[in-house]
């Protein structure tokens, strides 16, 4: 197995618990995360070391990535397992499966690239990577079947993670945070190149926030390879962090955080999807370097690029991005939700109907679906 972040580290873990449900025996190798060490995952590489988002971005580390994913393959060709799962990561993943497929292997990609918004092209090199894709969204296998790609909608693991109804109090009392505020959950990325480029923007709208609703609290879970970024960036905005301050810095909790919180500024990515299914409204965000925005610009297929919007197919919570993405903007977008309570409960009730769509035994249908590739 291989993943890349920490969201393909949750998915893997939960497909592991299949797995092992139904072969107990069974021992998985590769590149991942803490989730799956905790599940007996021996990992060779940290998926840390995958956690590069860009086109400029990666140019520093690509040496090392091809030198790792050469190593990788050429040790999986000489203990040949039963079968590859590639856990998102296409842009890492694609390449060994096509590899390892043609040499017999069986491969499976977890989670489709999402082709139908961004990246056309990928869907013909999946054809040749993967022999069956296990999809999280519903509409996925049937797009993938019209281009030869055997693909099983499986639900979407999260979904089964958080509960129909958070219990925004108890989150609360478990992280300290006030009962009687507002709190605005900050959430400027998982990796080093997102929270270079969105932390100043976001601390900046949280003053602005601040200074026009006195009694607002932040709060912002963050890696704590991350954590002094982070608090430099709150530093830069006059935003205290210590206690009894402003802004709650937590190491990890980030599910517990959008429970606890009225609205999220939040980066784009899979996280949005998870502050959905806590029913918390939203205004997404990105920032790059100019010239991958460029490059991203040229290859959108539709007008949204959040998970919630591209699921509604309609912009049901804002999208700032990149030069949109200024701190008066984003904060005016936040007061926005904290001044309409009423568009705050229409909202909650679509994320309840697609909280329900997403709701499947996600490990038992993808361990079926793997099973029945074994067998063939």
């Amino acid at each position: 197995m291989v993943t890349g972040e920490a969201s393909g580290d949750l998915l893997a873990a939960l497909l592991l618990d299949g797995l092992k449900a139904r072969w107990p025996a069974l021992t998985a190798q590769g590149i991942g995360g803490p989730a799956m060490a905790q599940r007996g995952f021996e990992a060779w590489w940290p998926q840390a070391r995958l956690a590069v988002r860009g086109y400029v971005e990666v140019l520093p580390h690509l040496r090392e990535l091809l030198a790792m994913r050469r190593a990788l393959g050429d040790r999986l060709l000489a203990d040949r397992p039963d079968v590859f799962v590639g856990v998102d990561a296409p842009d890492f993943n694609f390449d060994l499966e096509i590899r390892l497929r043609e040499a017999g292997i069986p491969t499976v990609h977890f989670v489709s690239p999402s082709f139908w918004a961004w990246r056309a092209k990928k869907v013909e090199k999946l054809r040749r990577a993967a022999d069956h894709v296990l999809c999280i969204f519903p509409f996925e296998p049937e797009l993938l079947a019209a281009h030869g790609v055997a693909a099983t909608y499986v639900g979407h693991p999260i979904a089964n993670m958080i509960p129909l109804e958070p219990d925004r109090a108890a989150a609360r009392r478990q992280l300290g945070l006030p009962q009687d505020r507002r709190i605005v959950a900050l959430l400027p990325g998982s990796r080093r190149s997102e929270v270079r480029y969105l932390a100043d923007r976001f601390m900046a709208a949280a003053g602005l926030l601040r200074a026009r609703y006195p009694g607002l609290h932040f709060v912002l879970p963050t890696l704590p390879a991350l954590r002094a970024e982070v608090e430099a960036a709150a530093r830069r905005a006059g935003l205290t962090t210590e206690a009894g301050g402003v802004l709650t810095v937590l190491e990890g909790q980030s599910h517990a955080a959008l429970a606890a919180c009225d609205v999220t500024l939040i980066a784009s990515g899979t996280a949005t999807l998870e502050a959905a299914l806590f029913k918390r409204p939203m205004v997404i965000a990105y920032n790059m370097p100019w010239l991958s925005w460029q490059i991203m610009k040229g290859k959108k297929l539709q007008p949204w690029v959040g998970l919630p919007n591209i699921l509604a197919r309609d912009f049901v919570v804002p999208e700032l991005l990149h030069e949109a993405a200024t701190p008066p903007a984003l904060a005016a977008a936040v007061g926005d939700w904290l001044d309409n309570p009423a568009k705050v409960v229409d909202l909650q009730a679509h994320f309840l109907q697609l909280h329900q769509t997403l709701q499947r035994d996600t490990a038992r249908l993808a361990t079926d679906a793997i099973e029945k590739l074994l067998a063939r």
